[in-house]
Order: C-alpha cells, then structure tokens, then sequence
C-alpha cells in the first residue's frame, strides 16, 4: 500500500472537522496525519508558514500541494480513490486546483464563521 503523510493546520476550524472525516473514512490507517499548527516542534518538509498556508501530503516520498494533496489522500481512501485516480489526469488535476486556488482566497473568512459558530 502507499505510504501517505498528511499535513494539515489543527488551529482551522475547517482544517479540523476535514482531517476529523477522512481520520473517519481512513478505516485501514493508510494515512499519518500531522498537526503542523502546534507550538510543539514537527517535522516538516518545508517551511511551516508554507505548510499551513496549503495542504501538503508525501506521497511514495513525494511531496505534493494543493490539490495534488487531496487526490493523493483520496487515493488512499477506497470509497474515494475513483475521484484521485481521476486527478491523475493533468487536466482534471488543473481543474481540481484552480478550485483549490478559489478555494483559498475565500478561506480566511470561513474561518472567521466557522470560529464564530463553535463558541
């Protein structure tokens, strides 16, 4: 089976209830997930401000960002790994992180509503 790191920050909201469902569906324990968003020293491949600003994952000792991530992390999921096979697919996989790149600039204001709703 592919060996699967997973990056991700712990202090987002949306970061957390995300990692929470694939933890979930991850029922064969395919994928270590790392918190990078705590005061404690992790390793990371790269700078931590640049692992907490996109979501990362090593695939096969291959580091990936964005929505190469993500379809690597489906991948590794059966229920999930038809949508990864097909962001193989450079042009899927173009498609899949220009949504990812939307996705990012609306982020922060998520964040703020979704802080907002766990008081």
């Amino acid at each position: 089976m592919t060996e699967l790191t997973v990056w991700h920050d712990g202090a987002c909201p949306l970061c957390r209830r995300e990692i929470a469902l694939f933890r979930r569906l991850d029922r064969a324990g395919h994928i270590t997930f790392v918190d990078v968003s705590g005061d404690e020293p992790v390793a990371c491949p790269i700078d931590r401000d640049a692992m907490l600003a996109r979501f990362h994952a090593r695939e096969d000792g291959r580091l990936l960002s964005g929505a190469a991530a993500f379809a690597a992390m489906w991948r590794a999921i059966p229920m999930l790994r038809p949508i990864g096979l097909a962001a193989r697919n450079p042009v899927v996989l173009a498609v899949l992180d220009k949504v990812y790149a939307r996705f990012l600039r609306v982020r922060p204001g998520m964040q703020r509503l979704a802080r907002k709703w766990e008081r």
